[in-house]
């Protein structure tokens, strides 16, 4: 518990912060989720996924959800598979 007055805002701040970011690592899990998927089954849609896949991690990468190196990772990730999939082909 809180004991201060600058210990309580920090509190609250923390706390919209978490809900903020869960939010952003939520929406990039579930986009590169969709794009795997689809590369995996062979979707003709997979190129335009993994392309939202990318967009959606570097949105949380700019709001600091995930650091930027990770989200830059999970997307050269994400287009090896592609590129190595006959979907790219």
């Amino acid at each position: 518990m809180a004991n201060t007055k600058s210990a309580e805002k920090r509190s609250r701040q923390n706390t919209k912060k978490a809900a903020s970011n869960r939010i952003y690592r939520s929406s990039a899990r579930t986009a590169i989720k969709k794009a795997r998927l689809a590369i995996e089954n062979g979707d003709p849609n997979a190129l335009e996924l993994v392309r939202n896949a990318e967009r959606v991690l570097a949105r949380a990468a700019t709001k600091g959800s995930i650091h930027r190196n990770n989200a830059s990772r999970r997307t050269g990730r994400l287009m090896l598979m592609l590129n190595k999939s006959e979907v790219a082909a």
